[in-house]
């Protein structure tokens, strides 16, 4: 069973990671899976400081992403950003990204994370061009139908 909604909704109710990519230095591109929240219409990830993906996204902010569930049916989101690195939220970002991934900060996990010595920093995700798309239709009758599965508007 699938469920269309907004594409607001759909970042808010698919909780799982977002998929980014960035250019490195070599000019390859590169990969990533992190958590990922909405707001304000951007999408904010946390890091640590010292990561190799600041680096890249400080030299070259222009990257994509792809927000998609890997079971069928198959929908979801992707599109191109321009990403900007916030070193005063990353805390802020990281706590808000634990709850809505592990539903708390109050786990050995969750700890280890906010009590690490390297600083946590923000990664903001301005979509310049986002494309949708929902396969349900020509997926009816698979053996994950019954599921429920949201899917955004396209």
């Amino acid at each position: 069973m699938t469920k269309t909604v907004p594409l607001q909704n759909f970042y808010e109710e698919t909780i799982i990671p977002l998929r980014l990519s960035c250019q490195t230095p070599s000019g390859w591109p590169v990969v990533l899976s992190l958590w990922y929240l909405f707001e304000a219409g951007a999408l904010y990830c946390a890091t640590p400081r010292s990561a190799r993906v600041v680096e890249y996204l400080r030299a070259e902010p222009r990257c994509a992403f792809e927000v998609a569930a890997d079971h069928p049916p198959y929908c979801g989101v992707r599109g191109q950003a321009l990403a900007s690195i916030d070193e005063q939220r990353g805390l802020e970002i990281l706590e808000r990204l634990l709850l809505r991934y592990t539903g708390s900060v109050d786990t050995p996990f969750a700890r280890n994370l906010l009590n690490r010595t390297v600083a946590e920093v923000a990664i903001r995700l301005e979509p310049q061009r986002v494309y949708t798309w929902d396969f349900s239709a020509r997926m009816a009758g698979s053996a994950r139908e019954r599921e429920q599965k949201v899917c955004p508007d396209s």
